[in-house]
C-alpha cells in the first residue's frame, strides 16, 4: 500500500512540475513578444482552382468572388491597408492574370508582388507556401484567399508567431488544435486522430511567423516537397514542429466577431447572410441558393436574441 501511495505521489509531483515548466516557458515567450513590432508583410495563397465554387470560378479565381458587392480579395486588401501592411506577396495559379489586373502593383501604401505556381492544378497549399521560401525573409502574416472576416480580427494577429482559432463546434471539420493554460498551441489534430477529451479549436488559416520560425518551417517544407508530398497541407509541417517543441504559436481567438471560409456555393450564401452589403451598395447576391434545414438552423442561431449581435463562430 505504501509503495502504491509513493508511486502516486511521485507521478503527481512529476505532472505538476511538468505543467509548471510549460507555464514558465510560455510566459518567457510571451514576455519576449511584448516589445516586438507588428509585421508589415503579408503572404496570400491564391493559387487554387476553386472547383467547388464552379461555375463562379470558371472565368475568375475564387478570391474575386463577390460577397454582397465586394470581392473577397477587395475586403482583404482593405483590411491589410487598415493594419498598416507595406508589402503583400501573392502566390497565384488559376487565372492569375485576373488577380494582377484587379490589384496591379500597389494599392494605398501596400506594394504587391506575385509568385506564379505553375503546378497549381496538382498541388496543395503546402507547395504554395514553399514557393515563397526565397522571396520572404522578414516576419509575415499568412492568409488564405477564401476568408472573409471582421476588420478588427487581425488586430492581435499582426504580431509574430500567432495562430487564429475558433472553438470547435460539432458541425466543423478539418484541422484543429489543442491549447495549454497559457493559450499556446499544444498539439495539431486531424479528423483521423483518436477522439480526445481536451477542448479543440478550429484553425482559421491565418498565421503570423517570426523570421526564426519561418526558417524552421522552410526546412520542414523542403523535407516534405523533396519527398514528393506536394498535394498535402502545410499544417503537416506545423504539427511536426510543434510536436518536436521547435515552434511556439500563441492562440488568438476569433470567437468574438464574424468570419467565414468560402469553399462552396452554400458557403457563399451563408457568407452573404453574415456579411450584409454596405449601406451604400445595393445587395446583389452572386448566386441564389435555398439553404437546407441545416443551414436554416445555423442562420437562426445567428439572429437568435440569446446570442450577442454580430457574434458568430465559423461553421466549418
Amino acid at each position: 500500500m505504501e509503495q502504491i501511495s509513493a508511486a502516486y505521489n511521485h507521478t503527481f509531483l512529476v505532472n505538476r512540475l511538468s505543467s509548471q515548466l510549460i507555464f514558465i516557458k510560455d510566459n518567457i515567450l510571451n514576455k519576449r513578444n511584448e516589445n516586438i513590432e507588428p509585421v508589415t508583410t503579408a503572404l496570400l495563397l491564391a493559387a487554387g482552382t476553386g472547383s467547388r465554387l464552379y461555375p463562379l470560378t470558371k472565368n475568375e479565381p475564387k478570391c474575386l468572388t463577390s460577397v454582397n458587392g465586394k470581392t473577397i480579395l477587395g475586403r482583404m486588401i482593405s483590411n491589410l491597408n487598415r493594419q498598416g501592411m507595406k508589402r503583400l506577396v501573392i502566390v497565384t495559379g488559376h487565372l492569375e492574370q485576373c488577380i494582377r489586373d484587379y490589384l496591379g502593383d500597389q494599392i494605398g501604401e501596400l506594394k504587391i508582388e506575385y509568385i506564379f505556381s505553375p503546378l497549381y492544378k496538382t498541388t496543395n497549399n503546402i507547395y504554395s507556401l514553399w514557393m515563397a521560401r526565397e522571396v520572404i525573409n522578414e516576419p509575415f502574416l499568412l492568409l488564405e484567399s477564401d476568408l472573409v472576416f471582421d476588420d478588427s480580427l487581425l488586430d492581435e494577429m499582426v504580431y509574430p508567431d500567432r495562430i487564429a482559432l475558433a472553438e470547435m463546434q460539432p458541425w466543423m471539420n478539418g484541422t484543429c488544435v489543442t491549447i495549454n493554460q497559457s493559450d499556446m498551441v499544444h498539439e495539431f489534430l486531424t479528423d483521423e486522430m483518436e477522439p480526445s477529451d481536451e477542448i479543440k479549436h478550429k484553425t482559421v488559416n491565418i498565421y503570423s511567423f517570426s523570421v526564426d520560425s519561418w526558417r524552421k518551417i522552410i526546412k520542414g517544407l523542403d523535407i516534405q516537397i523533396s519527398a514528393g508530398n506536394v498535394n498535402t497541407y502545410y499544417e503537416t509541417v506545423f504539427a511536426d514542429l510543434i510536436s518536436d517543441d521547435n515552434l511556439a504559436l500563441k492562440s488568438v481567438s476569433f470567437d468574438s466577431k464574424p468570419w467565414y471560409e468560402i469553399d462552396t456555393l452554400e458557403d457563399l450564401a451563408m457568407a452573404e447572410k453574415i456579411f450584409p452589403a454596405p449601406s451604400n451598395i445595393a445587395a446583389k447576391t452572386a448566386i441564389q441558393i435555398k439553404p437546407n434545414a441545416f443551414y436554416k438552423q445555423i442562420i437562426h442561431s445567428v439572429v437568435s436574441p440569446r446570442k450577442q449581435a454580430g457574434v458568430l463562430n465559423v461553421f466549418k
